[in-house]
Order: structure tokens, then sequence, then C-alpha cells
């Protein structure tokens, strides 16, 4: 069930010792999360660089940030078997899902009860 971990660090060179020589992960992807993605998703307001590593069974997401967040980028991402009854369960207990537009393509986040952020992917139909 669980899919990536997103995490922040204020220092790309230590995070790259760590995540490739320290836990002796890969790096799989770099990225720019834009402006908009970063301010509909985590409600901050910069475009922030984005290194992926994995390892065996864990992707892990480093957000590169110039200073600490309150509420910064951590989050989980989960799998689910079916995003459309996820949503209902959701509402149902009072939850409000998010889903953002990203292209072509929709992104569903939710806030539990106590304020953590989680990203929702459904598993692929094989």
């Amino acid at each position: 069930m669980l899919r990536h971990v997103g995490l922040e660090v204020i220092d790309k060179e230590k995070a790259m010792t760590f995540f490739l020589e320290v836990l002796g992960l890969k790096k799989t992807k770099s990225f720019l999360l834009n402006l908009s993605l970063t301010k509909d998703i985590f409600n901050l307001e910069e475009e922030v660089e984005v290194e992926v590593f994995t390892g065996e069974g864990i992707e892990l997401e480093v957000f590169i940030t110039d200073r600490r967040l309150d509420k910064g980028y951590l989050h989980l991402c989960l799998e689910v078997e079916n995003k459309e009854s996820f949503i209902d369960r959701s509402k149902k207990h009072g939850l409000k899902p998010k889903i953002i537009k990203k292209g072509e393509k929709e992104l569903l986040f939710i806030r539990d009860f106590s304020g953590n952020l989680y990203e929702i992917k459904e598993k692929s139909k094989l």
C-alpha cells in the first residue's frame, strides 16, 4: 500500500551523500515542482527541486528547500484499489479530498484529522 514518502532536506550535497552512500539508494529522477503545483498541493509559494531515490521496496521523494518548514513537503503516498470509493469513504467521515489538475492527470491529496498529508494513487490495473 505504501507507494512513496516525501521528505524535505536543507542541504542537497549532504542529502546526496546520505541517500546514495549511506543508505545505498539509487537516484532515479530529478524534477522541479512548479510554483502552481507547490501552492496547490502544499500551500507553499516557491518552486522546489525534487530528487527521487529508490531501493528495495522504497521510493523517497526528497524536496530540497533552503529552510525548515512547519508544514512543508512531508507526505506519504498510498495506493488504494479504487480512488472513487476512497473519496466516498473520506467524505463520509468528514474529510476533504483535494483533486489537483496536473496537465492531463488528476492528483489526489487528503489531510487526516491531525493535518498529516497523504497523496493517494490508484493501483495499476494490468
